[in-house]
């Protein structure tokens, strides 16, 4: 049976500045697909579910990606419940939707998707990863750990199926006239490939498919928000599907690389390096706006039918990870505004700090050269 998961989006108001949304802004969205996507029979099922201050909407169907249908639904649900948000004076109301009309899908209207369509498997597990308070560009080490390392990734030797190794579609998110991508196969390359991901403000993996059987493994949001609004309104918040065993990576073997807690954009305002913490399903925001946070729900799947999620980083060896992120978070606060602490200038050109220093240009004065213009003066006066 072809299934399409589509996973859409969006911060649409939250208790406290950026920590969660409400119990009863969370129950209007879940409300509201539940009541609508049974008047949709192609929709086998979904779930709704938030990470810091984002809500999730995960739905299964047989309509393919973009279906208008499926957008729709969720854009209705995040517009009543931004409603909800209003009533409650939650702040950040409707943040993410950065367009007033629904247009046939929701890309390029604020809210982040990933989705993926294919022949579901006897058995289908899969991985649905939220992050906040960071960009797509978060998810770029893991992957390439998860699918290109056989440090990592055993599999990579032990699987005759992994062996060929994977296609990874790597979008340039800084080019806004077109999707600009391009695809590299691993491991032939993957020194190619890392000197592209390194730079995860400007190339973030979309999507990774199998050279084996063809088939997709993975699909990744790459939405810039300050592409669409023409302004820094937050950061993007990535979601994530990854496809996993029999042909692809083990459950383990994606969860790994998250155990680095690697440094990536976010935190305050949007403009900080912090680390990246694994952290519970439905977990909030806290420290310096952040640390940036990921929560991983894992699924298994029968025509359509979703099982209850089992939380991925719920296990008690994340909490080991947690603690080493938290040291990590502290040591790089200490350093404050310096250097590798806050994001380079071309990710901070949507801030107050731009104006700035446009303004303090203009102060700026050569030494000695007010003297030298007076000397060539008074020259041209004797001469003349």
């Amino acid at each position: 049976m072809k299934i399409t998961l589509s996973v859409i989006k969006a911060d649409i108001g939250s208790i406290g500045g950026h920590i969660c949304p409400s119990q009863r802004l969370l129950e209007t969205v879940e409300r509201h697909v539940l009541q609508y996507r049974y008047d949709m029979p192609f929709i086998r099922d979904s779930y709704v579910g938030f990470t810091g201050d984002d809500i999730a909407i995960l739905m299964t169907h047989t309509r393919g990606p973009g279906a208008e249908p499926i957008h729709k639904l969720a854009w209705d649900a995040f517009v009543a419940g931004t409603a909800e948000a209003k009533a409650q004076g939650l702040y950040g109301a409707g943040q993410d939707l950065l367009k007033d009309a629904f247009s046939g899908n929701v890309r390029g209207m604020g809210p982040a998707t990933a989705e993926m369509e294919f022949e579901e498997r006897a058995n289908e597990p899969f991985l649905f990863f939220a992050a906040d308070k960071t960009d797509p560009g978060a998810y770029n080490l893991p992957l390439y750990l998860a699918f290109a390392d056989p440090m990592t990734t055993p599999g990579l030797m032990l699987a005759p199926s992994m062996a060929k190794g994977f296609k990874f579609v790597v979008m340039d998110v800084a080019h806004t006239d077109g999707d600009r991508i391009i695809e590299l196969n691993t491991p032939e390359d993957i020194y190619d490939l890392a000197a592209l991901l390194r730079d995860g403000e400007r190339y973030v993996v979309e999507s990774i498919w199998s050279r084996a059987t063809g088939e997709q493994a993975v699909a990744a949001c790459t939405t810039r928000l300050h592409n669409i609004a023409g302004t820094y309104t937050g950061k993007d918040d990535p979601v994530m599907l990854v496809r996993v065993q029999k042909n692809f990576p083990a459950t383990g073997e994606v969860l790994a690389p998250y155990a680095i807690g690697p440094y990536v954009a976010g935190g305050m305002r949007g403009s900080h390096n912090m680390p990246l913490m694994p952290v519970a399903l439905n977990s909030n925001i806290s420290y310096f706006d952040g640390p940036p946070v990921v929560s991983c729900a894992a699924f298994a799947m029968h025509d359509g039918k979703l099982t209850e999620p089992a939380d991925a980083f719920a296990h008690p060896f994340w909490n080991t990870v947690r603690d080493r992120v938290a040291d990590k978070a502290m040591e790089m606060r200490r350093q404050g505004f310096f250097g590798a602490a806050m994001l380079p200038m071309a990710e901070l050109e949507y801030t107050g700090i731009t104006e700035k220093l446009h303004a303090l240009d203009a102060r700026f004065t050569i030494r000695g050269e007010a003297q030298k213009l007076q000397r060539r003066k008074v020259s041209a006066a004797g001469t003349g």
